[in-house]
């Protein structure tokens, strides 16, 4: 039984790791993509959000993405810091178990893209669990139907929407480098 579990979970996470971290509904979408057992004891994926996840608003770099905190009030308090040193708030949509968004956060940590995070942004990471948390208040910045995850949202000071990544620029993020991230932030910088 144990070793049927484990080759279960090894396909599961094959599957995810070899079709990227599509939204449920869409319909290319590799069936096991999202699906639970990605998630499963025994999976790559870490069981419990890391300390550092717990970040406030205005740490730099969030460390995964904590279901227990309230997203709303992480948006709206590095919107209120924003506004007085006019960063831009960077929405990082996304759950610990998708592959791309590991590797996204390693962008984020790559020497061409931390300097522009630090000195135009604010980014906060919302947790959108198997699709089943937060999706209200995604809705209100980002198609995740048709975005996929991690998903993008550049929002001015003011809260206003700047760009999102409906198109699904980046929920295939292992197919990019760091270069293209850092050209993304540039351009929507508010430098």
């Amino acid at each position: 039984m144990g070793r049927r579990r484990a080759l279960l979970t090894a396909l599961a996470v094959a599957a995810a790791v070899t079709t990227g971290c599509a939204s449920k509904a869409e319909p290319s979408a590799a069936p096991g993509a999202v699906a639970p057992a990605a998630a499963a004891p025994g999976s790559a994926a870490p069981a419990t959000p890391s300390p550092a996840a717990a970040a406030p608003a205005d740490a730099e770099i969030p460390d995964g993405y904590d279901g227990t905190r309230d997203a709303a009030a992480d948006i709206k308090a590095a919107l209120a810091l924003s506004a007085t040193d006019h960063r831009q708030v960077l929405l990082d949509f996304g759950a610990d178990w998708c592959p791309d968004c590991h590797v996204l956060d390693k962008l984020f940590r790559a020497g061409q893209v931390a300097p522009l995070l630090h000195s135009d942004y604010r980014v906060v990471a919302v947790d959108v669990g198997q699709f089943d948390h937060n999706l209200d208040l995604a809705a209100r910045y980002v198609d995740l139907q048709r975005s996929g995850i991690p998903a993008l949202v550049v929002l001015a000071p003011d809260g206003t929407v700047r760009t999102a990544t409906n198109d699904g620029s980046f929920s295939n993020a292992r197919s990019m480098d760091a270069a293209g991230v850092a050209a993304f932030l540039k351009r929507w910088s508010a430098k």
